[in-house]
């Protein structure tokens, strides 16, 4: 945390190939040492190689992916007597 002024949060470019900023989080969470051009590798391989095997646009099919994971209900954990309780609905 820095002294004097708060951290700028830089927005994330989108990728060269997909022009999506979804696929460049994911190549930045595959990085390794530095080595973009090896994540891009990386990524862009599967992607070509789910356009392969399904047959569909590999950027839908990795929203949908996204969306599967993603959890359904919001939770919000509840601080009773100093110990944290199991996570309970957040109300809208």
């Amino acid at each position: 945390m820095p002294r004097r002024a708060a951290a700028v949060r830089r927005e994330v470019q989108p990728d060269a190939k997909y022009n999506n900023r979804l696929v460049t989080q994911l190549i930045n969470k595959v990085l390794l040492d530095g080595k973009k051009s090896v994540a891009e590798g990386i990524v862009y391989g599967a992607f070509d190689i789910v356009a392969e095997k399904t047959g569909q646009d590999p950027i839908a099919v990795f929203k949908k992916a996204m969306e599967n994971i993603r959890p359904t209900l919001e939770t919000k954990s509840k601080r009773t007597r100093s110990s944290m309780l199991p996570r309970t609905p957040a109300q809208p």
